[in-house]
This record gives C-alpha cells, sequence and structure tokens, in this order.
C-alpha cells in the first residue's frame, strides 16, 4: 500500500478520483467506480496509520470522511434506536460493540462483510480510553479505520449509511482523581472532545471506579460516581454537533468487582436525575441510553496456569433484573454486558433472552488472531519477548509464562503495529475470513441476523457539518 509523504503526494495520488481543492476547502468525489476498483481507500487508510506527518494524517481523516458523506457512509449515534427499546418498540437483540486493537481498517471489513451477509441489524465500533495508548490508535486514526472499511465494502452498491462508533470506558483514574479532581476530570473532557471531532457520537462515561463501598447507604456509595458522571454528560450535551444526540452510558459497578444490584442502580440513576436537573440538564433524553453493569465477568477473561480460559458464572438473573428496571423505570435500552468475549459459544444466546442491551466483544478477537494456525510463529515469539522485556513488572506472584503472554499480550499491539497490518495477504485473508465466520456466529446468537430494517429507526438524525481530526 502507498503512504503519501506530503500533502502534495496525497493530493496527486487520489487525482482524477478524489479531488481536494485546498483554496476553496472543498473535496469531491470525481470517480466512484475507480474509487472501489483502485487502491485508493487503502491507501488512504495506510498513510492516515502510519504517515509520519500530523498534517497529512489530519488531511487524511478529513478525505475519508467526505468521501464516505458523499457515498452514503456517515458516523451516526444509536440513540434513536435504544430510545425505541426503552419504549418498548423494538426487542428481541442485543447490539454487539467491538473493540478492534489489531489491523482495525481489516478486522472492520470482516464485521460488515458478515453484517451484509447476514443482512444483520446495527453494530458498534468502539475503542476505550486503555485501548487508545496500548494499541496506538487516536480516535481520528479509528473512525478513519472504520468509515473506510464500510466504504470499502460498500463496493459501488447502496451506501451503507449509520456507522456507529463509541468510545468505551472513558474512565476516570480514581487515585488521580484524589489528587486532583480538576485535572482528572479535564484529562476526561479533552477526550471527550477528540472523540467527538472524529465522530464518536456514542460515549460509555464510566466513573464507577469512584464507588466507594466503605459509605454506609448505597446512595452514599455511588455520590461520587453519580456526581462527576453528570458533571460529564453535561459537558458531552454542551459540545455535541448540531443535530446529533449523543448516546451516552452510565456505569454502576466496576467489571471484575462485586455483581452489581437493583439498589445501586435507583440510587445511582436517582441521584444522576437530581444532579442533571440541577445542572440545567432534566429536559427528557439528556440522561444514560443504557447502563453497564457487573455480572461476575472479567475483561479478557481469567486465564488459568496452562493459558486456557478459566469458566466464569455470569449471573443472568441479575441482567435480566438490572435492564428490566433500566428499561422500566428509567426509559433506558437496558444494561450493558461487559467482558463477554471469552464466555462459552453456547452462552450468547441468552443475553437477548436477558433483555440485554448492548454486548461489548474484544479480547476473543485479539485471541482469534494471535493465536490462528496461521499467525506467525516468529511474530508472536517476538511479541512475547518484548513483553518480558518491557512489562515483567506487571507479572502477579505465582503467574505461569502463559498467563503473563495471555493477560499482557493485548500492550504488544502498539509496537509491532506494522507488522501486524503487514502479514502475508495469504496469511491475512485466512484470518481475516474466520474472524468474519466468529461475527457472523455472534450475530446469530445475538438475534440481529436478518434485522437490518431496525437500524432505520437510528437514521432520524443526519450526520452534522463539522470537519474530522
Amino acid at each position: 500500500m502507498a503512504i503519501f509523504k506530503d500533502e502534495a503526494s496525497l493530493i496527486q495520488g487520489i487525482h482524477g478520483i478524489v479531488e481536494i481543492m485546498p483554496e476553496e476547502n472543498e473535496i469531491y468525489v470525481l470517480n466512484k467506480e475507480r474509487l472501489w476498483a483502485d487502491d485508493v481507500i487503502d491507501d488512504l487508510v495506510y498513510t492516515a496509520v502510519f504517515s509520519r506527518s500530523e498534517e497529512v494524517k489530519q488531511l487524511t481523516y478529513r478525505v475519508v470522511r467526505e468521501i464516505g458523506k458523499q457515498v452514503g457512509v456517515y458516523p451516526a449515534s444509536i440513540q434513536s434506536l435504544y430510545d425505541h427499546i426503552g419504549q418498548g418498540k423494538v426487542s428481541g437483540f442485543t447490539v454487539p460493540a467491538f473493540n478492534l486493537r489489531g489491523p482495525a481498517y481489516d478486522e472492520a471489513r470482516a464485521a460488515i462483510r458478515a453484517q451484509r451477509a447476514l443482512n444483520a441489524g446495527p453494530v458498534i465500533f468502539e475503542l476505550a480510553k486503555s485501548e487508545m495508548g496500548y494499541t496506538d490508535q487516536s480516535p481520528a486514526e479509528y473512525a478513519t479505520c472504520v468509515l473506510a472499511a464500510a466504504i470499502k465494502e460498500q463496493q459501488g452498491e447502496k451506501g451503507y449509511g449509520p456507522i456507529f462508533i463509541q468510545g468505551d470506558h472513558f474512565q476516570v483514574n480514581a487515585s488521580k482523581y484524589h489528587e486532583d479532581r480538576e485535572a482528572e476530570i479535564e484529562v476526561i473532557r479533552r477526550l471527550i472532545d477528540q472523540a467527538i471531532q472524529a465522530g464518536f457520537y456514542n460515549i460509555d462515561i464510566d466513573t464507577s471506579t469512584l464507588v466507594d463501598l466503605s459509605r454506609n447507604s448505597v446512595r452514599d456509595q455511588q455520590e461520587e460516581n453519580y456526581t462527576v458522571s453528570a458533571e460529564l454528560i453535561q459537558y458531552i450535551r454542551s459540545k455535541s454537533p448540531g443535530g446529533v444526540t449523543i448516546s451516552v452510558g452510565g456505569e454502576i459497578g466496576e467489571v471484575g468487582s462485586q455483581n452489581s444490584t437493583p439498589e445501586e442502580l435507583r440510587a445511582y440513576m436517582k441521584g444522576l436525575q437530581q444532579a442533571l436537573e440541577s445542572n440545567g440538564e432534566s429536559e427528557e433524553g439528556n440522561g444514560p441510553s443504557k447502563i453497564s453493569v457487573q455480572t461476575g465477568t472479567t475483561h479478557g477473561g481469567v486465564p488459568a496456569p496452562d493459558g486456557s480460559i478459566t469458566e466464569v458464572n455470569v449471573d443472568f438473573d441479575t441482567l435480566k433484573t438490572l435492564s428490566e428496571i433500566a428499561r422500566k423505570e428509567y426509559g433506558m435500552a437496558g444494561a450493558v454486558q461487559h467482558g463477554a468475549s471469552t464466555l462459552p459459544d453456547d452462552l450468547f444466546h441468552k443475553f437477548p433472552e436477558m433483555g440485554t442491551a448492548e454486548i461489548h466483544l474484544a479480547t476473543g478477537f485479539q485471541n482469534l488472531i494471535m493465536d490462528h494456525k496461521r499467525f506467525p510463529k516468529k511474530l508472536r515469539e517476538q511479541m512475547y519477548q518484548y513483553l518480558k522485556e518491557y512489562h515483567s513488572p506487571e507479572r502477579k506472584a505465582g503467574w505461569t509464562d502463559q498467563q503473563f503472554f495471555y493477560k499482557l499480550r493485548k500492550k504488544a499491539h502498539a509496537p509491532f503495529k506494522r507488522e501486524l497490518w503487514d502479514l502475508p495477504e495469504d496469511t491475512k485473508s485466512v484470518i481475516m475470513d474466520d474472524l468474519q465466520g466468529k461475527f457472523e456466529f455472534l450475530f446469530k446468537q445475538l438475534g440481529i441476523a436478518g434485522k437490518q430494517s431496525i437500524a432505520a429507526s437510528a437514521l432520524t438524525e443526519s450526520e452534522p457539518e463539522v470537519e474530522s481530526g
């Protein structure tokens, strides 16, 4: 793939297919047939990801965004659909949210091919605050990869339509918060700015790290959680582009800790609603559209000494109860399940049965790629050697090598980013075909196969006139 070294070479490299007019600040798609027949989208993606020039990156982000708008691919909020779920107008499915850690462009293409093959309903592509660091992906880069994937897979057909891009776990660091409250909240505000500018019109605020279980009442335990959550929701509303209601998620229990309860959900929502009202944000629709809860899972799963994943007991009763409370009492879409991608395959059909609004999936895809029989053995060994050299202090007492590599290998993505993107084509195609198969399986289990039309309820808001970057 070509990587344009400067703005002039970028303009020249796509000339005749896409015209960039710097003086008029306009971008036009001139030849849609060549847009898909040639490698222009691939070249733009590689430039967006690997260019050494920030100016070239920013221009590439904007070019991909503008191409998308002109061929019917654009970032959107899932708020309208979640409103419909909360109102009981649609049901029977769980929306999957995918965290793509490796070659995001290829992974997103596999997901979109699976979606097309099954005429499936809505899919969210998300990136967590922590993943931005250890995978070396900025919000603008990630959004560009996902939008470009939808453009590439369009292949001259009807436009893909809305792309739901989400900020996952925009999480407040509890220790930094207690050292300097304003500074830590400002970190999240700046992240929100970057995300919205890039087209993340779905943002999950995670202030559950501030829950203090040492306090006597449940309301007091949740106080810092709902107070800071309200501040950040208000900030998101103040920064939302015209015509877009950003879908915001809240969280009442940190994944990996004790299971959430109805009392916690009600305490959080009551306090949040009062805080929003006191902040002048009491209008309907200004609160969260969903709520993340803890049901017994752990991010990435728990590895046994041999590296296999220990089976966990998901509290589906809690998930069902909290989803019902969220819908019936607060008009939300329901509860959100985190840390689920390493669960046994025979459990996924239960999430829509429990009324789960959304399920977040990440590590399972990472495992499929890095454990694949076609994944280069030498590259895996190099990644593990890197972990030994640079991340050994994070190794817990008693861990075997298999446990250490399993838990920490996500942190090898950034230093080996180019190698992961540049896997031999015959290797990559086989891995991505298997990944597509995994996506198709999940779509069927989660109840969105054959339900592409339900996404139409999320088309009530058009893509705003804002520049990417």
